[in-house]
């Protein structure tokens, strides 16, 4: 059997940022938290890595784009400074565009 970390976001599209053969998109995601008698919702920004066909789509997408997002999640760890930092890469196998920011 296969052991598997994957993720799935459902959120409104932030920032873009294309290059060559990877695409950076940053996505909110809401998250609704009791506060004593009142409902607050929470944003969290989770930055989500497209690699080959899925990058070009994903240069297409647009600030406040509603997407559907799957993929895997992958840690890593490098040296800076005398230190061991940890990362946690949120890698896109698929892409759906829910609604296009505007209506369109």
């Amino acid at each position: 059997m296969q052991n598997i970390a994957e993720f799935r976001i459902i959120g409104r599209v932030g920032d873009v940022k294309p290059s060559e053969n990877v695409t950076h998109v940053s996505v909110a995601a809401n998250y609704n938290r009791k506060d004593g008698d009142e409902w607050k919702t929470d944003t969290l920004w989770n930055r989500v890595t497209f690699f080959r066909q899925l990058a070009e789509r994903a240069g297409d997408l647009g600030k406040g784009d509603l997407v559907h997002i799957v993929g895997r999640v992958r840690q890593n760890s490098y040296e800076a400074d005398g230190e061991t930092r940890y990362t946690v890469d949120l890698i896109a196998d698929g892409l759906g565009i829910l609604a296009r920011a505007g209506g369109e």
